[in-house]
């Protein structure tokens, strides 16, 4: 897949604060006042960026995760076939995102802000991720590297399969299975899914 690195902009140190008091507080003690605080700008500024935390939110949670996914594109080895290296960049995301600290602060403390994304609609970085595994697809395709079908569609379904296994792994582990199982399972689901 190509890369999902995020370009840097003006209110990164604006986002950079807000993370900051994410973790320290959780989001729902979090303020536009004290990200302000944190940044060292007024709250003015940070109200023409954001009318408020929800915007903020979506904006911080979009650059979070698109850089969790840019990080495992970038172990990417081009001479890796085609199926393995999507499968690898699939399960190094999920393996990212668990272990990222934002994401686990927002998971513990406040895990409503992940529902909307599981129930009601897709955000910005699930669209990303979509459009990269598509294209990724597409190509591998033409190919003949990756099974016919829909690409949307095939992809679609891997995404929905990663996020069990981003959210809900840590409750099929126990003393008979562990992580690395899991994702031993999920790495040869996907595959056998993408095999010619």
């Amino acid at each position: 897949m190509t890369s999902l690195r995020h370009n840097a902009e003006p209110a990164d140190a604006y986002l950079d604060a807000a993370r900051d008091c994410i973790l320290d507080v959780g989001w729902r003690r979090t303020t536009l006042t004290e990200v302000a605080r944190r940044a060292g700008v007024s709250r003015m500024t940070i109200y023409r960026t954001w009318a408020d935390m929800p915007q903020l939110l979506a904006d911080l949670m979009t650059r979070e995760w698109g850089g969790v996914v840019a990080d495992a594109l970038a172990d990417e080895d081009p001479d890796t076939p085609t199926v393995e290296r999507l499968v690898g960049d699939i399960l190094g995301t999920v393996r990212r995102l668990r272990d990222n600290e934002l994401f686990v602060r927002i998971v513990d403390l406040d895990p409503e802000l992940i529902l909307p994304y599981l129930f009601s609609r897709r955000g910005r970085s699930q669209e990303a991720i979509l459009e990269l595994t598509v294209a990724a697809l597409r190509e591998a395709q033409a190919a003949g590297e990756v099974r016919a079908g829909n690409p949307e569609l095939m992809a679609r379904a891997m995404l929905l399969a990663a996020h069990g296994f981003v959210l809900s792994a840590h409750t099929m582990v126990d003393d008979d299975v562990s992580l690395e199982d899991l994702d031993s399972e999920l790495h040869r689901a996907l595959t056998r899914g993408l095999q010619p």
